[in-house]
């Protein structure tokens, strides 16, 4: 496919992009009755809403390796039920980090000549091996773990902040957090360095993939000074906000330079709202049960966003059966790219079911990592199934 016929791929991940610790029920489209995301919503109005999608595991890490691998986190390394669980969460002190036989998506865009870049929370590693941009990335602006802190510099450093290469500082000294008012200006940071991107790679006429992956409401919740004390829902709410506000700029951003067409912009979530933190410091999953770092739905069901002016048909609701290993092989469809045919691919293309809104019966894992085919209850089919295999 020719360069000037390819599609812009924006991911907000709210941890394409992922926000981090967001719920299902966190959003006014899905239900949330103060209704204080007015630009997610209107994205959701002028796209599409997926009202059953999953994350791939209910925790930070392994769900980001899904969603850049289109891998399942048994298959791409960052396993939580055996003795490889370091790799399943990557705080500072913990060795582990993404493979290099694993192919991320940066690195297969790259070949149909995209520009990638990363913004926010990286969380695939910290050491030198697994930085970014050994994997497919061009550039980075974030940090390699979630912004816990401040720590004491001695048992442990405060976590450092990248660009590229170069660490230009750590949390809670350079990059500022007040632990008592929850005040950062970290997501208004990461709001320009989404800006200053898309108007480069527009002044350049070359395709990018933006992956932003922001944290402010991951607990230590925080919101820059203009959204503290702004929401019904306390700092939580005031960050949900300040993200809406940030999404819905980044949109009108691409209006502006006349790209909204040619873009392809997907907003979830890489885990449900972590309960553990709330009610001050966690959202809401709506009417599904526990949150984070549990497989229930309200730890595996995610909100969910496609957006792509002239595309997608204005006001659509799926109940498409859909993962965030989908956005990898989705990007890669949209690219003009095939999936790698020398591992198994677990995302399944989801351009059908956004473009002319079919459902696509998909394959299921069950206990024994044998595939079972299944649509909109994929744990129970495949439990069925199973069992009925035993038995006989």
């Amino acid at each position: 496919m020719p360069v000037s016929k390819l599609f812009n791929l924006v991911c907000a991940s709210f941890s394409h992009s992922p926000v981090k610790s967001m719920g299902w029920g966190d959003l006014g489209a899905f239900g949330e009755p103060s209704k204080e995301t007015p630009n997610l919503d209107q994205m959701a109005s002028e796209g599409m809403l997926f009202l059953d999608f999953y994350t791939a595991n209910p925790l930070c890490s392994p769900s980001r390796a899904a969603l850049l691998t289109g891998r399942l986190p048994v298959r791409n390394g960052f396993y939580t039920t055996n003795a490889h669980a370091r790799n399943a969460y990557t705080p500072q002190d913990i060795v582990g980090g993404i493979a290099d036989s694993e192919l991320l998506l940066p690195e297969l865009l790259k070949k149909a000549g995209y520009i990638n870049k990363i913004i926010g929370k990286w969380h695939l590693g910290h050491r030198p091996q697994f930085h970014p941009l050994k994997h497919g990335f061009d550039e980075w602006f974030g940090s390699p773990n979630c912004h816990f802190g401040p720590f004491d510099n001695r048992a442990l450093p405060n976590i450092p902040v990248y660009r590229d290469w170069e660490m230009i500082g750590r949390y809670y000294e350079d990059f500022k957090i007040d632990r008592k008012t929850g005040e950062a200006n970290l997501t208004q940071i990461y709001l320009q360095e989404a800006l200053d991107f898309i108007s480069k790679q527009q002044g350049s006429q070359q395709p990018f993939f933006l992956y932003w992956a922001i944290d402010a409401t991951h607990a230590p919740v925080y919101a820059s000074k203009q959204f503290l004390g702004t929401s019904q829902r306390g700092l939580y709410g005031d960050a949900v906000r300040e993200i809406d506000d940030s999404i819905g700029k980044i949109l009108k951003h691409l209006q502006k330079l006349g790209i909204s067409e040619k873009t392809f912009v997907f907003f979830t979530s890489d885990n449900g709202a972590a309960l553990v933190s709330a009610p001050k410091q966690g959202g809401s999953n709506g009417r599904f049960l526990c949150g984070k770092q549990t497989t229930f739905e309200g730890g595996m069901r995610e909100p969910a966003i496609a957006w792509w002016p002239g595309h997608i048909p204005a006001g659509g609701v799926s109940h498409q059966l859909g993962s965030v290993m989908d956005l990898f092989t989705t990007s890669l469809s949209l690219a003009g790219l095939q999936p790698p045919s020398d591992r198994q691919i677990d995302g399944i293309d989801l351009l059908p079911a956004i473009l002319q809104g079919k459902l696509i019966d998909r394959l299921v894992m069950s206990p024994e990592l044998q595939p079972l085919s299944a649509s909109k209850y994929p744990w129970l089919s495949c439990w069925k199934d199973w069992r009925s295999r035993e038995v006989s």
